[in-house]
């Protein structure tokens, strides 16, 4: 088909010995002119080459790392019949080789699809962008969970030492947006986990931070997520366990026979003292605490320790 013709030339322009359809008198002719006809691969960019998917190595800054195989084999399905619509993007690395910059979920159907070669989009992309550009495209496709997106951002930060107003303009977001995201890492990991499998969304991740108590976390998450509540709902829910709490812990604690005989003896050292003096009672023995406001005062009541001395 003509398309075969079309996708040897097309690699042929950076690989003259990919061009297969040439004959041999066509072969002996480019040969004898090889100087005008070969073009440098790292000069060849901005345009669109068929390439040998075994000549395609996966990008290692890939942000995503789940791929749905039901929608995976759809896809190889589509392409099988109708072909690849949109190329993927990849930068050239030298020895005939080529990395991919984003496309993945397209190059992995490609190949389940049985295919030898793919449209590529060549591009230059320094090392320092490429983990930017599969992370926007990712975005863009709103295919990362939002624990990827938080991972790829922090990979910006760490591996290509940006800050997070230079990583926000990187994927067109506001630097509060970047700030949140990445404050989803230092969620429990079960809450990550219900985050990464979308059981639940941003927003009740960040309701179940109103809890304290990890196990009270964990028992509230199971609730929403078999219940089906809204942020709303949670946030409602948390409330009332926090009031229970907040008023188990204001209930007035029974008074001692002891009481009015500490709260003498803090008065009389107080007086001694000039300063606040707190008794605390403890099963065997107690604490005297005896409070100062600056270096005079404690060297006054250090001279005071000494002349009782």
């Amino acid at each position: 088909m003509a398309s075969k013709k079309v996708l040897g030339r097309g690699l042929g322009a950076f690989f003259p010995e990919y061009d297969d359809d040439k004959s041999s008198s066509e072969s002996s002719s480019q040969n004898n002119d090889a100087s005008s006809a070969y073009v440098d691969p790292k000069k060849r960019v901005n345009v669109v080459l068929h390439i040998p998917v075994e000549n395609i190595r996966p990008n290692p800054h890939q942000p995503r790392s789940e791929f749905d195989e039901d929608r995976l084999q759809e896809l190889a399905e589509s392409i099988d019949k109708h072909g690849l619509i949109q190329p993927i993007t990849v930068r050239y690395i030298g020895e005939e080789r080529f990395e991919l910059i984003s496309g993945e979920r397209r190059l992995r159907a490609t190949k389940l699809a049985g295919k030898n070669d793919i449209p590529s989009y060549v591009r230059e992309v320094d090392d320092d962008d490429i983990i930017a550009y599969a992370l926007i495209e990712n975005i863009q496709r709103e295919q990362l969970n939002p624990i990827e997106i938080a991972l790829g951002y922090e990979r910006l930060i760490d591996e290509c030492n940006y800050t997070q107003e230079e990583v926000a303009k990187k994927v067109g977001k506001k630097r509060t947006t970047v700030t949140n995201m990445i404050r989803l890492l230092n969620l429990p990991p079960f809450i990550q986990a219900a985050l990464r499998d979308r059981k639940i969304s941003m927003g009740h991740a960040r309701a179940l931070l109103g809890l304290d108590n990890t196990k009270e976390q964990q028992k509230m998450l199971k609730k929403a997520v078999e219940k089906g509540y809204s942020v709303r709902q949670i946030e409602d829910e948390i409330r009332k366990l926090n009031n229970k709490s907040k008023n188990k812990k204001s209930k007035p604690k029974p008074k001692s026979e002891n009481d009015a005989l500490y709260r003498d003896i803090s008065d009389r050292l107080r007086r001694t003292f000039s300063t606040k003096v707190n008794i605390k009672p403890k099963r065997k023995g107690g604490e005297i605490r005896i409070e100062y406001y600056s270096e005079e005062e404690l060297d006054r009541i250090l001279n005071l320790f000494d002349s009782i001395s």
